[in-house]
């Protein structure tokens, strides 16, 4: 009895310490940030004042997110009292206040920091480079979180900021920009009036390369200056297309910054890209391109209002691309895209997207989610409402939200808007639910007095899925198209058609994000590729493995066994798996050209020279020059291949 006593007195401690601990809300309103960036040291130096509106009463501490790389001096208070500034995770920092702090009442703090970039420091981001200074230039991305961060990629604010550097480099960052000198320095500063995401900037030395294509100007910073033009050109065909898709951005006219070595191929603050060696390359990457300029809407013109709605910029981002090669190549371009995302989406069956906080920033699992998950999810989407529907939704949302967070409440309800119909199952069961449906049709064709009559049933494991399916039906005469409701395990149907029906298909076009045996396939050996690539072989072969056990024929899953048995210089197995490829179904066609090159090499490793050139030679007879096969073949047959240093 004496223990029940001392169970409120527990649970109302547990409350109280909860409520203590739980990080208290703020909104950002404002940044003054005066940064000095000295590339011969690699140093930075900068002074960052935060304003700041508390969401909760009586707020007594506050954490944002932060750069270790940074050491702070100083964080002081509208009065010029000390803030106790401490580490509570890694890139993540508490301020606590000598007083609690009111609802609703701004207030100011000041960060006095400076910190060293010259590439050993930690990133947030295992990996991946987002801030660096080198005797060349800088490139300071607001993902480094070099100055105070709330509620990342989604707490939208104001900024003025300077920038002071040597009078030899230029500054690039979002806004309007003034300059002054001093002495040897230039001090750059910018000034943005509608909150976004801003802070990214970059020092260069590099003279620009200006193209005016079509009303749009961009102005490109690269040391390859022989990809600025076809870049400008590239910019101007994506700019142009987003705009007339989704209403004109903030600026149509962009500036291009290359950054180094290490960092995302592509970043996008308003009004400037940032692009890496490998972004720009030395042919443009169109696919990039149309990605980080619809960033210009996705992520700069508005913004998810916290991670677990990151999926709407990421996914009509990457669905921003599908569009826009659809317009290029027409609807068989786009099937063979779509098909790829799903496979993509489908690695990734669980957590449902409304809960995406839980993936790593940046990692493949985050991008097969957020952007490809959601790139299936808007296209399946748009086969409901309509292409033209569809597009006044972007378009509307895009003005309607202009400068503001999104929920995924916001979108429905655009989409619902353009419907005159309710989709909460639509967005429930993609948005809110895990796991895809896999179809099984049945069906019986009776004559009747007018045609033909169909009754059938679709059989799936979902027992809340609800979802409008296409029916394709091939007759004697005309095809014909109807639409079939979908809900729950078992749903039955009935059509009536003219023609005699020779085979009825489900979902023709692939158009619901579901499994069959080819996607089960195609998803294994997805899923295996994102182990091999982080080395993960043992991993990867068990997924190549399932891969195989659904289709014994299929060449690209022996292929994948192969390249991993001769990574790990088994060529023996290699070899036997290399020839499976060969006796199986060569999808995608490249599998040939490849396999036939890789087993020259083993003949060449294990002194077969002969059979070496025969196999490079048979390699040459396919003309297929995918990723440069002709030229590898043809050079392996004047001298043999030699592997690699093997010593450990």
């Amino acid at each position: 009895m004496n223990k029940m006593r001392f169970l409120p007195i527990l649970l109302l401690s547990a409350a109280l310490y909860a409520q203590q601990d739980r990080r208290g809300r703020v909104d950002v309103e404002h940044y003054d940030i005066d940064v000095a960036v000295t590339p011969a040291s690699q140093t930075m130096l900068a002074k960052v004042k935060m304003r700041f509106t508390p969401l909760d009463d009586r707020l007594s501490s506050i954490q944002v997110d932060f750069n270790d790389a940074m050491r702070v001096s100083n964080v002081t208070d509208d009065a010029g009292g000390p803030v106790a500034f401490s580490k509570t995770s890694d890139f993540n920092y508490r301020l606590q206040f000598s007083q609690p702090l009111a609802k609703g009442k701004s207030t100011t703090v000041t960060f006095d920091y400076d910190g060293r970039f010259d590439g050993r420091e930690e990133s947030p981001v295992y990996g991946i480079r987002f801030a660096a200074v080198e005797a060349t230039g800088a490139a300071f991305l607001y993902p480094a979180r070099w100055f105070p961060v709330n509620e990342y990629t989604s707490d939208r604010y104001t900024m003025n900021l300077n920038v002071t550097a040597p009078t030899e480099f230029r500054v690039l960052s979002s806004g309007v920009d003034l300059k002054s000198e001093a002495g040897t320095n230039t001090v750059t500063s910018f000034k943005t009036t509608q909150p976004a995401l801003y802070g990214s900037f970059s020092l260069v030395k590099v003279k620009p390369v200006q193209t005016s294509i079509e009303g749009v100007t961009t102005t490109m910073f690269f040391n390859n200056v022989a990809m600025a033009n076809e870049t400008g050109a590239m910019v101007s065909k994506a700019m142009n297309f987003l705009s007339d898709l989704n209403g004109k951005p903030a600026s149509v006219n962009l500036y291009l910054a290359e950054t180094f070595k290490g960092f995302p191929n592509g970043y996008s603050a308003p009004g400037i890209l940032f692009l890496s060696p490998s972004g720009i390359g030395t042919e443009v990457n169109q696919r990039l391109i149309v990605n980080q300029v619809s960033r210009q809407w996705w992520g700069g013109l508005l913004s998810p209002s916290s991670r677990n709605h990151i999926w709407i910029v990421n996914g009509l981002a990457r669905y921003s691309e599908s569009m826009y090669f659809e317009s290029t190549g027409g609807p068989s371009a786009v099937e063979t895209e779509m098909r790829d995302v799903y496979v993509e989406a489908l690695t990734q069956p669980e957590p449902p997207l409304i809960q995406s906080s839980r993936y790593e920033d940046y990692s493949p699992e985050f991008w097969a989610a957020t952007a490809g998950k959601g790139s299936a999810v808007l296209n399946m989407l748009r086969g409901i409402l309509g292409k033209d529907k569809f597009e006044a939704t972007l378009k509307n949302f895009a003005k309607t939200y202009a400068y503001k967070q999104v929920s995924t409440n916001d979108i429905r309800k655009m989409a619902e808007q353009a419907y005159g119909s309710d989709l909460q199952y639509f967005f429930i069961q993609w948005i809110e639910s895990s796991g895809a449906p896999e179809f099984k049709l049945t069906y019986t064709v009776f004559r009747t007095a007018k045609g033909f009559r169909i009754l059938g049933k679709v059989s799936q494991d979902l027992d809340t899925f609800r979802m409008p399916v296409k029916l394709k039906i091939e007759t004697e005469g005309n095809p014909e198209e109807k639409t079939v409701e979908v809900v729950g395990t078992s749903s039955e149907f009935s059509v009536e058609t003219f023609g005699k029906p020779v085979i009825v298909k489900l979902d023709p076009d692939m158009q619901v994000l579901r499994y069959d045996d080819k996607i089960r396939v195609s998803v294994a050996i997805r899923k295996g590729e994102q182990f091999a690539e982080v080395s993960d072989f043992q991993e990867a072969l068990k997924e190549y493995q399932k891969a195989l056990e659904v289709n014994r024929n299929s060449s690209l899953g022996h292929y994948r066994v192969a390249e991993i048995f001769f990574l790990q210089n088994n060529y023996q197995a290699a070899a036997n798996e290399f020839r499976e490829v060969l006796n199986g179904d060569l999808e995608p066609k490249w599998t040939e050209v490849w396999t036939h090159i890789n087993l020259g090499k083993i003949f060449d490793i294990t002194g077969q020279r002969e059979r070496a050139v025969s196999e490079y030679n048979q390699a040459i007879r396919t003309k297929d020059n995918t990723q440069g096969a002709m030229e590898e073949a043809a050079k392996h047959v004047r001298e043999p291949y030699k592997r690699q240093n093997t010593d450990r």
